[in-house]
């Protein structure tokens, strides 16, 4: 069993940054990939960012890249997502995941059905 508990959400002005981190409890955190994903109201919950095991291999939604950064600290069993350049259409709740069935894998996983470990959701909100 995995518990995930994300903070670092808030109101944020557009051009803002905020700093997401999700710690983890129960099994090997440094064993398997973690990611973060998003929903806006009425939208599907969507991909943002991921992070292999060991944090050499991460990838993102074209969306946000070059605007958010993704890590991990295995020692803390943490992962981290800082945002900059924060724009109003990234208003969402925004959720990390689990994907502790692919256990070192070394291409990590995009899709919200690879994960099957999901922490309860921090809000962010970019006014304009």
């Amino acid at each position: 069993q995995v518990q995930l508990v994300e903070s670092g959400g808030g109101l944020v002005q557009a051009g803002g940054s905020l700093r997401l981190s999700c710690a983890a409890s129960g099994r090997t955190f440094s064993s398997y990939s973690m990611g973060w994903f998003r929903q806006a109201p009425g939208k599907e919950r969507e991909f943002v960012a991921a992070i292999s095991w060991s944090g050499g291999s991460t990838s993102y939604a074209d969306s946000v890249k070059g605007r958010f950064t993704i890590s991990r600290d295995n020692a803390k069993n943490t992962v981290y997502l800082q945002m900059n350049s924060l724009q109003p259409e990234d208003t969402a709740v925004f959720y990390c995941a689990a994907d502790t069935r692919g256990m070192f894998r070394v291409v990590v996983a995009t899709t919200l059905t690879e994960y099957n470990y999901w922490g309860q959701g921090t809000q962010v909100t970019v006014s304009s």
